[in-house]
This record gives C-alpha cells, sequence and structure tokens, in this order.
C-alpha cells in the first residue's frame, strides 16, 4: 500500500473550504490538471454522490469514475476510485484554526489484483509525480477558497 499525506492552512472559514472543496460542478474552474468533470448522480453532492473526471497525468489524459464515501459537511469527505486493479481513497479532514481552517489530506493506493502487486515497485517510480499533482491541486483549492 502507497500512501502520501499534506496538509495545508487556509484563511477562510472551514464551511467555506468545506464547500469550495466538495463543489464539483466548479472543479474544472479551480483545479487547472482537471479538463472535465461529470456529475453522474442526481441531487446534492453528498455520500454516494459519483462523478466521471477527466485530467492529464504524466501528460495524457486519463478519465476516472469516483464517488464520495464519505461526507461530513464541514468536517470530513472520502473520494474512492477503482483503478488498474487498485483501490484509491483519498480523505480530507476540516479542522477551524485560528481565523481559518487546517486541511489534512490522506491518499492511499491499495493493490488488489496479482498484477497491480507486482506492479507496485514501479507505480512507486512514479510516486514523485503523483505528489506533486496531488499539492497541486490542493495549492488550487486553498487559492480558490481564500479568493472568495
Amino acid at each position: 500500500m502507497a500512501k502520501f499525506e499534506f496538509s495545508t492552512q487556509i484563511n477562510a472559514p472551514v464551511d467555506r473550504v468545506f464547500e469550495v472543496f466538495t463543489d464539483l460542478r466548479r472543479a474544472t474552474e479551480r483545479i487547472p490538471a482537471i479538463k472535465k468533470l461529470e456529475v453522474l448522480t442526481e441531487g446534492p453532492i453528498g455520500k454516494g454522490t459519483r462523478f466521471r473526471e477527466t485530467r492529464v497525468m504524466f501528460g495524457k489524459e486519463a478519465t476516472e469514475t469516483m464517488e464520495f464515501t464519505e461526507f461530513q459537511p464541514g468536517k470530513r469527505c472520502a473520494i474512492g476510485a477503482d483503478s488498474c486493479g487498485s483501490r484509491f481513497e483519498t480523505a480530507f479532514s476540516f479542522r477551524p484554526e485560528g481565523n481559518g481552517t487546517f486541511v489534512e489530506q490522506i491518499t492511499t493506493c491499495t493493490p488488489r489484483t496479482l498484477m497491480a502487486k507486482l506492479m507496485m515497485p514501479l507505480g512507486m517510480l512514479l510516486a514523485g509525480p503523483m505528489k506533486k499533482a496531488m499539492r497541486a491541486d490542493l495549492d488550487a483549492l486553498k487559492h480558490a477558497a481564500e479568493a472568495r
């Protein structure tokens, strides 16, 4: 299993930060790497909401279907996806700190198939660029929350 952890302090209240992080319909405006995002589930965004995201990864467009697996407004949300024989989970926790919000992001990748398990060492070679991309997304969301 691979695990990546990031955190940031955002100069905006928790409710605003949570709203920016979970507003799928404006994700393409806020995160430059996302080229297209289609919400697949009717109704308000929440646990069980599924969406299809197309982004540039390693110089090529990649499309994945994802789902909110946890959704606690103002506190925590998590997004999961199955891809290339592995399970990806990204959890965000939000807590008030000073005049702003402290955000922690933990992403895990768990190989499930034999091929994914065999490819895990090779996948670790891509850890640097993956971390850089995740950090860029977090920084873009921080900027969007602070700009409102």
